[in-house]
C-alpha cells in the first residue's frame, strides 16, 4: 500500500493546466439548455472565467426568461445533456493546448511526497475529458467540480475532504492551490491553503498580485516541486 502523501497540490484546469481549448465547452452548455428547455440561451458577453458551470447555466437561463424555480428543477437534466454534448463534439487532442511547464511539473510532483487533485468549476465529465485529451489524466488522484460545492472555496474544501476520506493524504497534510484567477487565490485563502497564482489565463500577473498570493508565477516552468511545496500550509 502506498504511503499517504504529506502534501496535496490542487490545480484549476482552464487557464492553469490548459488554455485556448476552443468554444466546445461553452457551446456544450448552451446545447444542453436548448435540448432540455428549447430556450435559445447564449453565453455571449458572459465572463465565464472563474465561474462555475452550474452558475453559467443559471445565468444563461435566467437571461432567457426562465424562473429560478424552473432553473432548479431542470438543472440536473441540463448538466447531463451538456456533458454528453461536450463528449460528442470536443477536440480529441488537446496536448498542444497545455500551458507551459505543465507536463514537466506534473511528472515531477508524481515523484515527490505529494498527491495531485483538481478543483474546477467545470462539470465533472467535461473536466475529465479535457485532461484525457490533453494526455494528463493519469496524474490526478481525484477532483472536485461544479456541483460539489456552491463556491470555488467549497470545491477546494471538498477536494481535501475526498483526499482524506480515501486515505490518500496524511492527517496533517499541507495543501496548496494553483490557479489563474483571483477566485482561485481567494478559495485557497478561505480554506487556509497556500495560494499560487499563475498568469497563463485571462488575468495578468499584476491583477493576480492585487490578491496577494503566496507565490506568483508567469507560468509553471518557473517552479519546482520543492519550491512549490514550501508554500503548502498544514490544515487541521
Amino acid at each position: 500500500m502506498r504511503k499517504r502523501a504529506r502534501f496535496l497540490v490542487l490545480f484549476d484546469i482552464d487557464g492553469t493546466l490548459i488554455r485556448g481549448a476552443g468554444p466546445h465547452h461553452r457551446l456544450a452548455l448552451v446545447k444542453g439548455i436548448r435540448d432540455v428547455t428549447g430556450l435559445s440561451a447564449t453565453l455571449n458577453g458572459v465572463a465565464t472565467s472563474g465561474t462555475l458551470d452550474r452558475d453559467l447555466i443559471r445565468l444563461a437561463m435566467r437571461a432567457s426568461g426562465a424562473s429560478e424555480r424552473r432553473v432548479s428543477f431542470l438543472l440536473p437534466r441540463i448538466v447531463k445533456e451538456s456533458e454528453k454534448a461536450y463528449l460528442r463534439h470536443c477536440p480529441t487532442d488537446l496536448k498542444a493546448k497545455l500551458c507551459p511547464g505543465v507536463p514537466e511539473l506534473l511528472r515531477a510532483l508524481n515523484g515527490s511526497d505529494a498527491a495531485i487533485a483538481l478543483v474546477s468549476g467545470n462539470l465533472a465529465r467535461i473536466a475529465w475529458r479535457k485532461l484525457e485529451c490533453a494526455g494528463i489524466r493519469q496524474h490526478f488522484a481525484l477532483g472536485a467540480f461544479s456541483g460539489d460545492g456552491q463556491t470555488r472555496a467549497g470545491l477546494a474544501k471538498t477536494a481535501l475532504e475526498l483526499a482524506r476520506a480515501r486515505r490518500i493524504v496524511d492527517e496533517h497534510v499541507g495543501v496548496v492551490l494553483i490557479g489563474d484567477h483571483p477566485n482561485d487565490i481567494a478559495a485557497a485563502k478561505q480554506n487556509g491553503f497556500g495560494s499560487v497564482g499563475v498568469a497563463t489565463g485571462l488575468a495578468a500577473a499584476n491583477e493576480l498580485a492585487d490578491d496577494d498570493p503566496d507565490l506568483l508565477l508567469d507560468d509553471l516552468r518557473e517552479v519546482t516541486p520543492e519550491h512549490l511545496l514550501r508554500h503548502a500550509r498544514p490544515v487541521p
